[in-house]
């Protein structure tokens, strides 16, 4: 990906017939960075980078990745070992003995909904304990209704591991699900995972790809579609905006809200479209994401203005979608230098949610910009830096 996106730059450099010191000029970026990059004497190039770049040149970010994602960050040993298990139960479920009970529909679709406390809790290490053999029931499971609880355990199976950074394996349990889905509305739910796999690991196209292709294919006719149905429509072009943002593409990620705006005011309220209490709808979903798109664009007071007016008792203080939004604030107050603040964003989610808050990225990315930033850190900086592991 470096020597094609090394030769990608320059060409595109040449062709707004900037030089070197122009473009650094523009992007906010040294020109010894630019150079590194032509020259494919850098590794590792993040998709925030390729964006300012993009934005300089008047270009797709996506035309300066070629090979699609730059941003993986693969799991600690630590977590891969966890879900090791459940890699191993989903590329060759273990044999039943013949003197086994055979699992029912009702009990295997029991157990998968017991399991919403604990991904509610984000508790990863009880859920990895659980999934494999659970897995292995679901694998007798035959007809229509067993299909589905099937499809569904996958889908859950697979937005754990997304959470988990086990990219390659999620992959494949979301394959699994859309194929063994008796229907396209449960099938969704699982692209739902492979388009936000997409999304971190910043393959922009594939996630474009893959949201629009199952937008086109679901839409609703309002007059007479459920909330379920609009629900899971809306969400893919809140996938579609995301991207829209982080590409450079600011009219695809105006068109991709207003479409989710329509389905969220059409609903009216807040409503779950999956059993997984991580996957909200409505109008308080699509104004966060409203405002997770300012915070890349750089607009953090914006960022903030929306964020003041959302109401907090909507969604549950450990759903996902909520935590992902304060960790939107957070940027949001770095961006302002209000690195308190953003501190102190960052110290409640790890009280609600610290494995969820360990595996993300995105709070290391927060905590590097602080670090690099403050000429003296906090305790409270300190600590949590560590905890989330962020690099010296």
């Amino acid at each position: 990906m470096t020597a094609e996106l090394g030769q990608r730059l320059k060409s595109v450099r040449k062709r707004r017939a900037l030089t070197q010191q122009e473009l650094a000029d523009l992007s906010g970026l040294s020109v010894s960075r630019i150079r590194q990059l032509e020259q494919m004497e850098h590794q590792g190039v993040r998709l925030a980078t390729l964006r300012q770049l993009a934005i300089a040149l008047r270009c797709r970010t996506s035309d300066l990745q070629p090979n699609g994602a730059t941003d993986t960050e693969h799991a600690s040993v630590e977590t891969s070992e966890l879900w090791e298990p459940v890699r191993r139960a989903l590329v060759a479920p273990p044999e039943r003995p013949e003197d086994d009970d055979v699992p029912t529909n009702e009990a295997v679709d029991a157990a998968y909904r017991a399991l919403m406390a604990l991904v509610d809790a984000h508790r990863y290490r009880d859920i990895a304990a659980v999934l494999p053999g659970l897995l292995a029931d679901a694998e007798t499971l035959e007809g229509h209704e067993g299909r589905a609880i099937r499809a569904r355990l996958l889908n859950l199976t697979a937005w754990m591991l997304v959470q988990n950074r086990q990219f390659d394996i999620a992959a494949m349990t979301v394959a699994q699900a859309i194929d063994v889905a008796p229907e396209r509305g449960i099938a969704v739910g699982a692209v739902n995972a492979g388009v936000w796999s997409f999304l971190r690991q910043g393959d922009l196209a594939a996630a474009q790809s893959l949201a629009v292709k199952w937008a086109d294919d679901i839409e609703p006719r309002f007059s007479t579609a459920t909330p379920s149905q609009l629900a899971l429509w809306g969400r893919l072009w809140l996938y579609v905006a995301n991207v829209g943002v982080r590409d450079n593409t600011p009219g695809a990620t105006d068109e991709a809200l207003s479409l989710a705006r329509a389905a969220a005011a059409r609903i009216g309220r807040e409503v779950l479209y999956d059993p997984n209490p991580n996957r909200p709808f409505g109008p308080v979903t699509v104004a966060q994401i409203t405002a997770e798109c300012a915070v890349i664009s750089e607009q953090p007071s914006q960022a903030l203005a929306i964020a003041e007016g959302l109401p907090t008792a909507i969604l549950a203080p450990t759903s996902a979608p909520r935590l992902r939004h304060r960790l939107d604030i957070a940027h949001a107050h770095a961006q302002l230098r209000q690195f308190g603040d953003a501190v102190g964003v960052l110290r409640d989610v790890r009280s609600i949610a610290p494995e969820w808050l360990a595996q993300q990225r995105y709070a290391r990315d927060i905590l590097g910009t602080i670090v690099t930033e403050r000429r003296t850190l906090t305790e409270d900086m300190r600590e949590l830096a560590d905890f989330v592991n962020l690099e010296y």
